[in-house]
């Protein structure tokens, strides 16, 4: 890993500024590049969720600056979001097994990035409050399970049922990664966590580049040919995890 950290270095930089410009933390990207590099699924794990706290709350501030931030969808969807991360960084899941799902949940972003666009403002549609209930409580769990902070599940569902557009489910999905991390690092945290040496490092320059990531997306920043660049990088991911 020595004579590979200032790739590693340079594609983390890239992950979290091509996530945290779309309102993500990046979770899925840093499980996708760790994975690429052979990092173990209890290191894996821990560290996405920590790197997600950093750009998920940087992604926040920017967007929710920009005025884009709906505290009406945001709230129901933590009520039962937060518990059911903490349980699922409680469960433990077996190598082959957790890779597996990490590959499967890995042609989500895939599909976010490559086929959901803008929601038109005379096309959108009011939320329903048990449906986001229901659908924190589930992708809560999930994202605590895996090492996510559930935005990248998320923000598909909201502009598939066009109720934000790409502004408002970035500002929305930013916060909720946020949150969901810490719930989720909580839970991991009852059971044992194992961090690199490196981590700080790695948290150094994740943090850059959502910063700058963040700062560019919340403006009229053309996102198109950088979030095709970024599923071609997690297709790679999700079949060295799926079929290797």
């Amino acid at each position: 890993m020595t004579t590979w950290l200032p790739l590693f270095y340079v594609l983390l930089f890239i992950v979290a500024f091509l996530y945290a410009s779309v309102g993500h933390g990046g979770a899925s990207g840093y499980l996708a590049l760790m994975a690429l590099f052979n990092f173990s699924p209890s290191v894996m794990k821990p560290t996405a969720l920590l790197l997600n706290l950093f750009v998920s709350m940087v992604s926040f501030i920017q967007f929710y600056r920009g005025k884009y931030f709906r505290w009406k969808l945001f709230v129901p969807l933590i009520v039962f979001s937060i518990p059911m991360a903490f349980l699922g960084g409680m469960v433990a899941i077996k190598d082959p097994v957790y890779k597996t799902i990490l590959g499967l949940f890995l042609i989500i972003p895939i599909c976010r990035f490559l086929f959901f666009k803008n929601t038109d403002p005379k096309d959108m549609k009011p939320a329903n409050l048990y449906v986001l209930l229901v659908l924190g409580a589930i992708i809560g769990f999930v994202s605590g399970m895996i090492g996510i902070g559930g935005g990248i599940i998320l923000s598909p569902i909201l502009l598939l049922l066009k109720w934000t557009n790409q502004k408002q489910t970035a500002a929305i999905s930013a916060l909720f990664i946020f949150v969901n991390s810490v719930a989720g690092l909580a839970g991991q945290y009852t059971k044992g966590i194992a961090f690199n040496s490196e981590m700080l490092g790695y948290v150094a320059v994740a943090f850059a580049g959502g910063l700058c990531g963040a700062y560019m997306g919340s403006l009229k920043f053309p996102q198109t040919v950088l979030k095709n660049l970024l599923a071609f990088v997690l297709m790679i991911a999700a079949w060295k995890l799926l079929w290797q």
